[in-house]
């Protein structure tokens, strides 16, 4: 029979080629990826035709039974027994032979987790397949439909309501549609440990907001907070006490019949650190807030950005939603759209993951879409050569995927929307040993991650050894697009756009304080239009004195500050195009710093992660640590007492071949131009591009001219054509999922 052809794991090939564009600094041309060093190409089945032997094949619909046979004409009901038929066949495989499990369309309604463990592995040259039959559009839903929606009656209800409300809120009763709920807000942010979401409204597709004031998109401020138990940050900042509150302006609290679910969300004390915490009391005569404990990091500082929400009587425009925890009634205004009564209306309810694959080799996950939990969509724990390809997940109350642990799992061409935290987590590989984990994601669409969370939620998270992020769209975040910890990271072909939206002190790709983070690259990325508030945004970000970046051939257009060198050493910033950056490239020298803070860190922070991983390893694989053995003489010892210390210069870094047009360099905070080595850059000539840049550029727009070229010497080939999304079969199917699902 015609089947799924074996292709390679590292590639989501393209079956229509663009056509490249003759440039020189910029050379164009699809030539023929290479993996990174140390990978290795592993055959999948990915799309594409070929005759290969099928041991056995289940088809599964959620209108089926589990007393069928599992045929497409009789198939199973339940993920659960194919699992079982699958498990049952993995023991008489022979030569050629394969299992695949075909998902029929329809909505697979989860109570709990679907998991898969090592009895459901597949082999290398053989894994098991699980994908949508084609055609159709199997999703597996974490939550409940709602119906039944009546005008709001109760004369109680009624008095709460905003008069702008009346005759447009309508309600539902949970209870008598046996919705049993019990996802109730908790403490999430900054230095807060992951929780399962609350419960979430979905209208449409879309995420609803809570009832909140102020509204959608707006803050209110802290007014102050009281003199006793106030105190100064370590910046010298003032800060008030958490268990005393802080005081706010206006009136609007005192109309507000119930307090006990009130919550407040705010950035307390820096743009970078939010939490959402419960309201304990409001004075409204004082204008005084107290949240509950356990409170969270920092203080409350005067002139700080929050809101609050859960608030019934807020419920006042459309797209807003309110739930009574005691009655179960959920009241909602719906968004101007047809009638609710036609659309479908989703409250997640599932508290775990969709898809568990733990202790698992070898599967894959094709073309499903995965909706509505209040945790994450799909867990990987401990697998090897496992793939999730051209799946849609949205609406999900933690992260998109979660890669722990294993060996060379992937993520491709996948559509990753509305996360209440991250998008893609990718941990793997061992800083002991440097031996990578070959992670990777790839060609995936990241949206509106970090719904919740907001800050170090990012659309990618790398973390460990030796994982990959390449060709991938992320846009339209509050804070950082990829954040990376470790060594051997590449981040490769991407396109990064309108993030940092609701943050400051930020970067669009972003690392920090350590000086044994090494290896890193960031190479032939598209970072532009990029937000920020407060103290602005940055689009690399190495921060707090972390070292060794290769920040090669990537275009930056319009970033507040494109790349940053915060205090670090030995980073490489060669060859990059920068355009209407302010400035281009900023370097300065923190580790100078004497004020406590810093001195601190260099001191004693950086020296204890440099003293925890293998010196020799560490000196053999990246030379340039050495250069810190002066500034790190030995330890105290009975015999011997350190000289004092005068922290650390960002020597090492090269900036190099650069091309620039508007503000350029910009060294500060002890930086001093001795220290950086600057050479063959070209900045502010009169015709830099062959053509003049259109208002929206792409990354083939910025071709360079022939003068400029002149100037730099040996051009470096960016392949812009290959950066960002690719067109591929995997593509075109996930990308009519979604086309289908919001029509």
């Amino acid at each position: 029979m015609m089947e799924l052809a074996s292709m390679d794991l590292l590639v989501d090939r393209p079956t229509v080629s663009s056509q490249a564009c003759p440039m020189d600094f910029l050379r164009i041309g699809m030539g023929h990826r290479q993996p990174p060093q140390g990978w290795t190409w592993v055959g999948l089945f990915l799309l594409g035709f070929s005759f290969r032997s099928v041991a056995a094949e289940w088809y599964v619909d959620p209108h089926g039974s589990d007393n069928n046979p599992g045929t497409r004409e009789k198939p199973f009901a339940t993920l659960e027994v194919a699992r079982a038929a699958v498990r049952s066949a993995t023991t008489n495989l022979a030569p050629g032979e394969s299992l695949s499990v075909w998902l029929l369309g329809g909505d697979y309604q989860r109570t709990n987790t679907f998991e898969l463990t090592e009895a459901d592995s597949g082999t290398l040259d053989h894994p098991v397949l699980w994908a949508s039959a084609p055609g159709k559009n199997p999703r597996l839903l974490g939550g409940s439909i709602l119906s039944h929606w009546q005008p709001v009656r109760d004369l109680e209800t009624l008095k709460r309501l905003s008069p702008s409300a009346i005759g447009h809120v309508l309600e539902t009763d949970l209870p008598a549609q046996n919705i049993r709920f019990s996802g109730e807000m908790h403490s999430r942010g900054f230095a807060r440990p992951t929780a399962v979401a609350h419960g979430e409204l979905f209208f449409h597709h879309r995420p609803m907001t809570l009832a909140r004031w102020p509204n959608e998109g707006e803050f209110t401020q802290i007014t102050g907070y009281p003199d006793v138990g106030a105190s100064r940050d370590e910046h010298g900042g003032d800060l008030g006490k958490l268990p005393d509150g802080f005081y706010y302006s206006g009136d609007r609290p005192a109309r507000w019949k119930d307090l006990t679910h009130i919550w407040v969300h705010g950035y307390w004390a820096w743009d970078w650190a939010n939490s959402y915490e419960r309201v304990e009391s409001i004075d409204v005569n004082r204008q005084l807030v107290r949240t509950a404990p356990p409170h969270g990091q920092y203080g409350f500082r005067k002139g700080q950005r929050f809101y609050f929400l859960n608030v019934l009587e807020e419920l006042d425009q459309p797209g807003e939603w309110h739930l009574d925890l005691g009655s179960g009634k959920l009241r909602f205004w719906p968004p101007d759209h047809p009638s609710i009564q036609e659309t479908e209306t989703l409250l997640s309810t599932l508290d775990g993951p969709l898809v568990r694959i733990r202790g698992a080799s070898h599967l894959i996950l094709r073309g499903w879409t995965l909706e509505a939990t209040r945790a994450t969509g799909i867990e990987i724990l401990n697998g090897t050569n496992n793939r999730v390809e051209g799946c849609l997940l949205r609406n999900l109350g933690n992260s998109g995927i979660v890669v722990e642990a294993g060996l060379q799992n992937a993520i491709t061409a996948c559509e990753v929307l509305d996360t209440g935290d991250s998008g893609v987590t990718l941990m793997g590989g061992d800083r002991q040993t440097l031996t990578p984990g070959r992670h990777l994601v790839e060609n995936t669409h990241f949206a509106r991650q970090g719904r919740w969370s907001k800050c170090y939620v990012p659309a990618i998270l790398l973390q460990g050894v030796g994982l990959q992020a390449r060709q991938n769209l992320i846009e339209d975040h509050p804070h950082c697009g990829i954040l990376f910890w470790g060594n051997d990271h590449s981040m490769e072909g991407n396109e990064i756009r309108r993030v940092a939206l609701e943050t400051g002190d930020v970067g669009a790709i972003y690392t920090g304080r350590d000086y044994s983070f090494r290896g890193n690259r960031i190479v032939h990325n598209f970072i532009h239009d990029i937000g920020g508030v407060g103290m602005g945004s940055m689009g690399v970000y190495a921060d707090d004195c972390v070292s060794g970046l290769y920040i090669e051939g990537n275009v930056f257009f319009r970033v507040q500050r494109a790349a940053f060198l915060g205090g670090g050493r030995d980073h490489k910033v060669v060859n990059n195009v920068f355009v209407d950056c302010k400035p281009a490239v900023e370097i300065d020298g923190r580790g100078l710093e004497a004020a406590p803070v810093w001195r601190n860190m260099v001191e004693s922070t950086m020296r204890s992660s440099l003293e925890a991983v293998p010196a020799a390893l560490y000196r053999e694989r990246y030379p340039d640590i050495r250069s810190l053995d002066p500034y790190y003489p030995p330890r105290d010892s009975k015999d011997q007492k350190n000289p004092v210390f005068k922290g650390i210069p960002p020597e090492g870094n090269v900036v190099a071949g650069n091309i620039c047009v508007g503000p350029w360099l910009n060294l500060t905070w002890h930086a001093l131009p001795e220290w950086i080595q600057i050479e063959n850059n070209v900045t502010n000539h009169p015709n830099t591009f062959i053509r003049p840049l259109p208002s929206l550029p792409r990354p083939c727009d910025f071709q360079v001219s022939a003068g400029v070229l002149e100037k730099i010497g040996k051009p470096t080939s960016i392949p812009c054509d290959q950066i960002g999304l690719q067109a591929t079969d995997l593509r075109r199917l996930v990308e009519s999922r979604l086309k289908a699902s919001v029509q």
